[in-house]
């Protein structure tokens, strides 16, 4: 193919981006990519250390896709080695360590879903236990002997969690090298990632070059605020959109965010083009009609304009007008989990699919989200009088309808 020239690659590459180290370096294998026709190899690893993607880590996935645009290579690295180390990135304590086959049922939903982001039949898809498992144990010593110490204790999560006494695991200081290693054997030009894993996309090139290969152009973008504005976006804290989330759930969830990020919403979560962003951020534009410009373009990015069309009326419908949406989620209760007309309200928010556990559900009556045909409920121990085609709502968003289910 025909690759666009260089500086015109490199402006486009460069939105919603943190560091480029080094750009020079970059634009450089850019302008010998389009001489020699040869496509740069683009390296991105995830460790589908959960089931769900969400926009936050998507980010970089989107900015391996506009590489993949351009006409070079996409190298996706899924880590099944690597995930059962974990990443010690800005976390306080040793991860605990998964088991083989929970990461390879995540890492079947991974692909599935960054199917809806990359070309994924031209992606170079690779698992490094196609190498980590192969390693001897002298090659693991002669792996480790490439960097220090002294280097390793240069990152801020380490430094912090030694000088306060939380232990540090040895397998855990191995996992900058593992993605560092990775680097090397597929031989990347370039790698993305979070801008807290600019440590580990830096001793990728250290490796690469210990090896005898130009090092990779390291690329970081930014860590996302989630829908709270505070906490960075993570399905643990309740603040995240999912990227296979219903269209209805991501629009609601999108008019959520607080007005000072939707800058970077819609830089980082969407493909509007900047000056249209500009237009809507600081030409008289309501806020709230600038909202709905960003719950559609992020509904429209996962989905398709028409969809977005749709749970922008939907929510109108629900929110502006106070009715309950045309299309909700049924509960089916078998009869025998009822006493009396009657069902204990944590188990009413389980079945029907609202928590996972009863503690998520007793945490979700406690901050008086939960509501049943408008009543509140706060109480996690009551029974609660319940008939078919009872409303249950959660939250601002959360709709399902009680149905009873007839034995036999």
């Amino acid at each position: 193919m025909a690759f666009k020239e260089a500086e015109e690659q490199l402006e486009i590459l460069r939105r919603g981006v943190i560091d480029i180290v080094q750009e020079e370096e970059l634009l450089e294998r850019l302008r010998r990519s389009r001489k020699e026709n040869r496509p740069l190899r683009v390296k991105l690893g995830l460790d589908p250390t959960a089931p769900d993607i969400h926009v936050g880590n998507a980010i970089p996935v989107h900015k391996l896709a506009k590489f993949q645009e351009l006409g070079h290579t996409a190298v996706l690295i899924i880590g099944d080695y690597t995930a059962m180390v974990g990443d010690p990135t800005g976390v306080n304590k040793t991860r605990p360590m998964l088991a083989r086959e929970d990461i390879m049922a995540n890492a079947r939903t991974y692909l599935d879903q960054v199917g809806k982001i990359l070309d994924v039949d031209s992606t170079e898809v690779v698992y490094n236990s196609e190498w980590f498992e192969k390693m001897s144990f002298s090659e693991i010593i002669q792996l480790t002997s490439k960097i220090t110490v002294a280097r390793m204790m240069e990152r801020d999560d380490f430094t912090q969690r030694y000088s306060s006494g939380v232990p540090i695991s040895l397998h855990e200081l191995l996992y900058p090298l593992m993605q560092g290693y990775d680097s090397v054997m597929v031989k990347s030009d370039v790698e993305l990632g979070g801008t807290d894993q600019l440590f580990n996309l830096l001793v990728g090139r250290d490796l690469l070059r210990d090896w005898g290969l130009k090092p990779q152009v390291a690329l970081t973008t930014p860590l996302l605020e989630g829908t709270d504005g505070h906490k960075k976006m993570s399905k643990s804290l309740g603040n995240y959109i999912g990227i296979t989330e219903d269209a209805n759930q991501m629009f609601g969830k999108a008019m959520s965010i607080k007005d000072e990020l939707m800058k970077k919403y819609f830089v980082l979560a969407t493909d509007v083009d900047e000056n249209r962003i500009d237009d809507l951020l600081h030409h008289d534009v309501h806020p709230r009609e600038a909202k709905v410009e960003l719950a559609k373009a992020i509904v429209a990015r996962y989905r398709d304009a028409e969809a977005a069309e749709r749970a922008a009326r939907e929510f109108d419908r629900v929110f502006k007008e106070r009715e309950l949406p045309a299309d909700m989620p049924e509960i089916m209760l078998p009869r025998n989990e009822l006493k009396d007309g009657k069902i204990w309200i944590v188990k009413l928010l389980v079945l029907g699919g609202f928590a996972k556990t009863n503690g998520e559900a007793r945490r979700l009556v406690a901050q008086g989200g939960v509501s049943l045909n408008d009543e509140t409920f706060k109480d996690a121990d009551a029974e609660v009088d319940v008939a078919s085609g009872m409303v249950v709502k959660v939250g601002k968003r959360r709709f399902g309808r009680i149905r009873i289910k007839v034995e036999g």
